[in-house]
């Protein structure tokens, strides 16, 4: 962009404009800067910066190909004018009802059929960001506060805050009980709001969490929904990794607390969902709310006309989500997939002296280098951040950027690169450990 020299004071812009909510300047965009200024490649740049702080599933890729291979009428309108005209002029903000259908019947399939949801009940946004800022919009005014529990995915600050005024309260869990939310710290991070005058208007979790790759235990979800029932306040359930569950331990969405407490309060649970994690689909930007609340599906559908997604992605992805033989093939190669990646960094950490969080979804692992700290402060942690960065050339999210309440925390991705990548990254790390013990000695 051509830089514009003016003399005159600049003319006013909005607070959104202005505001310093957005979070660029925290570490999780910077090391994102760091890479896309000297990126990795095995050929062209052998010494660049490995991503390993985007949450990207590129590990299942070939089968998504493979289907378009053998459909390429769903990507090419059948080769009919007709189709074509129908792509070209639909602009109903419901969306294509038969993707609707198919994507209700997709999230039922992840959890096993353990759940049903309602077709009517699904409104399409362009991505799990704009439904969580949409959702925020409308169950909170400026002012108004969502708690949220920590650690979690730095760019909520963004998607919550930016442009609809509405605060975050921290509910500040640690690793003593691997970070699961109780009662307690939920009661805290209220008291918390309430002694600064601040509405409380709901309590949005991820499950599976980004960042612990772990999911939410039954008996805590429904501990979780008690609270917001005492406290007369929204659910949001962000579970856009619900589909990259990989061990024994099975997902429970909070639409099974929902069904299991016969509908009861249920007009104040909403979910989130998307294809850019499951499906590998990101840059199809389609996400998902799905709400058991009337109006706030109604309301959803009238604010979704800011971000729709394509007719023609719409027709693709019904197309692809309707093929029950694909999509069973896929989550299950999927899965296993997943479970080999993390199985490998896993063990290619503890190798060199690192122990990660245990968990059982997602697409990245929760390491910890807190014992490698000289101080466990916030800038410790950092500095070794800055040493990763700078020296070893890989992008990892430090626990700072996620506002966890204890330094020496990060976020590592693993499903967003080659597993010879993966290992380059690894000989990298074990290199860099190996160097900080012969400094130690």
């Amino acid at each position: 962009m051509v830089a514009i020299d003016i003399q005159k004071p600049s003319v006013a812009l909005s607070r959104v404009a202005d505001s310093e909510t957005h979070g660029e300047d925290s570490p999780y965009f910077a090391g994102w800067k760091a890479y896309d200024e000297n990126p990795y490649d095995e050929l062209l740049n052998p010494t660049g910066v490995i991503q390993m702080g985007l949450a990207e599933n590129q590990v299942s890729f070939d089968l998504l190909e493979k289907y378009l291979e053998q459909h390429s009428e769903a990507s090419t309108c059948g080769n009919r004018i007709s189709s074509f005209r129908e792509n070209a002029l639909f602009q109903d903000y419901h969306g294509l009802k038969s993707f609707r259908k198919a994507m209700a019947s997709f999230m039922e399939q992840i959890r096993d059929g353990r759940a049903r949801f309602d077709p009517d009940r699904v409104v399409l946004t362009a991505g799990a960001t704009a439904a969580n800022e949409l959702l925020t919009f409308i169950l909170a005014d400026p002012g108004d506060a969502l708690l949220v529990p920590t650690p979690y995915y730095p760019g909520f600050d963004r998607d919550l805050r930016w442009r609809t005024g509405v605060r975050i309260v921290p509910v500040h869990c640690d690793s003593s009980n691997n970070f699961q939310i109780t009662p307690q710290a939920l009661e805290a991070a209220y008291n918390n709001a309430q002694a600064l005058n601040i509405k409380v208007r709901g309590l949005l979790i991820t499950n599976p969490s980004n960042p612990l790759g772990a999911t939410i235990q039954r008996s805590v979800l429904n501990e979780i929904f008690d609270f917001v029932m005492r406290k007369n306040i929204h659910l949001v359930s962000d579970e856009i990794y619900s589909g990259s569950v990989f061990s024994p331990s099975k997902f429970v969405s909070v639409a099974e607390i929902v069904e299991a407490r016969g509908f009861k309060d249920a007009e104040r649970v909403h979910i989130v969902y998307s294809l850019s994690k499951d499906l590998g689909l990101p840059g199809f930007r389609v996400g998902t709310i799905y709400s058991y609340n009337d109006k706030v599906v109604t309301t959803a559908r009238r604010m979704s006309s800011f971000s729709l997604v394509s007719s023609q992605t719409q027709n693709l992805l019904a197309s692809m989500l309707s093929d029950r033989e694909f999509t069973e093939n896929y989550i299950k190669t999927n899965r296993e997939r997943l479970k080999k990646r993390y199985e490998i960094i896993v063990k290619g950490l503890r190798d060199s002296g690192i122990e990660c969080l245990k968990g059982n979804a997602g697409l990245f692992c929760w390491m910890n280098l807190s014992t490698f700290l000289e101080e466990q402060t916030r800038e410790r942690e950092l500095d070794i951040w800055n040493s990763i960065m700078q020296e070893v050339k890989l992008n990892i999210s430090p626990g700072t950027s996620c506002h966890c309440s204890e330094p020496g925390w990060f976020r590592v991705c693993f499903a967003n690169m080659s597993e010879k990548t993966l290992e380059v990254a690894l000989k990298r790390i074990h290199d860099f450990m190996e160097q900080r013990k012969l400094k130690r000695s």
